[in-house]
């Protein structure tokens, strides 16, 4: 969860998470279905198909206890060095060197390494910084305080913004500090014109209902509960006709929706709709009808999330 998402965001779905799922049997015997609602508006949902993915190998191949190898827990889904080496540093006390987001901040200043650290050299230089500062094997536990500790300097003085270096333990040997360039580094990542997408959502609503269609796997919002999506240019009526078999009556307009994802940009036309013939055999045509509370309790991304909450006033 804390993949790309702050602490604060996490903790509530942390725990919400935890009590639902205590141990990793009762992950791996739960439906994706009750996962991803878990993980819903937590955004990034491959880490909750991930995670429930690791929970099941866990249980078929390894009888339901966590493996000690470092190279079997990377194999795991979503599971890469750095949080496979936090994994075994920290449940096992082996000496492995992490290098998260944080971390990768305190070296690039201390060591005064210029280059964005998501550059495949940059990166390498990282790793090997990394590995000669693991501490040796003298005292027990050492392994667990210091990665602890590298983690929480970049976490709360070695911050992105407004580092705290007048108490920084390592100010006096750090390069960035000397050198007048720790608002320079770590280098920002190049910036890149994120393309822009649109599509048109159809919100097809009866009295208190609407109707979603599950997402496939694989791809954007995978595994999650959709507004079906037709292209600007297609006729609305005949659509929901041929495709779901549904006569409907266009409403009113709503504004268009922005929705940001890591590579691209989405623009979502929300095109309400009022069916006007019977929902029969709707599930023939890969839609299932929702309450609007059900629907908002589902596994469903946040944009879809805010169009459903829009979609009430409609129905009044």
């Amino acid at each position: 969860m804390l993949q790309q998402t702050q602490v604060a965001t996490v903790v509530p779905y942390y725990l919400r998470f935890l009590q639902q799922f205590p141990d990793i049997n009762s992950l791996a015997l739960a439906s994706l279905d009750a996962v991803l609602s878990l993980w819903s508006g937590l955004g990034y949902y491959a880490r909750g198909r991930n995670l429930h993915r690791a929970a099941q190998i866990i249980v078929d191949q390894y009888n339901g206890i966590f493996p000690h190898d470092l190279k079997l827990i990377q194999q795991l889904p979503g599971v890469g060095r750095s949080t496979a080496a936090a994994i075994a540093v920290f449940a096992y006390g082996e000496e492995y060197a992490i290098l998260d987001g944080n971390v990768k901040r305190v070296f690039a200043r201390y060591f005064g390494i210029n280059g964005y650290p998501g550059a495949k050299d940059t990166e390498t230089l990282l790793w090997q910084k990394a590995e000669e500062l693991i501490p040796r094997k003298d005292i027990v536990g050492q392994i667990q305080t210091y990665t602890q500790a590298l983690m929480d300097l970049g976490a709360t003085i070695c911050t992105r913004s407004r580092p705290q270096c007048s108490v920084c333990p390592l100010r006096i040997d750090c390069i960035a500090l000397r050198e007048n360039r720790v608002d320079k580094l770590p280098t920002a990542r190049p910036r890149k014109l994120l393309p822009q997408k649109e599509t048109v959502m159809l919100m097809m609503l009866q009295q208190n209902w609407v109707l979603l269609q599950k997402r496939p796997l694989t791809g954007i919002w995978g595994g999650l509960w959709c507004l079906p999506e037709i292209s600007l240019t297609e006729d609305t009526n005949s659509y929901c006709q041929q495709q779901f078999g549904l006569n409907v009556r266009v409403m009113a307009e709503l504004p268009p929706l922005d929705h940001s994802f890591t590579h691209f940009k989405l623009r979502i036309y929300p095109r309400p709709l009022h069916i006007i013939s019977p929902v029969i055999a709707h599930k023939n045509y890969g839609l299932t009808r929702f309450s609007f509370e059900d629907a908002l309790g589902a596994a469903i991304p946040t944009a879809v999330r805010r169009l459903l909450l829009m979609a009430p006033k409609l129905t009044s």
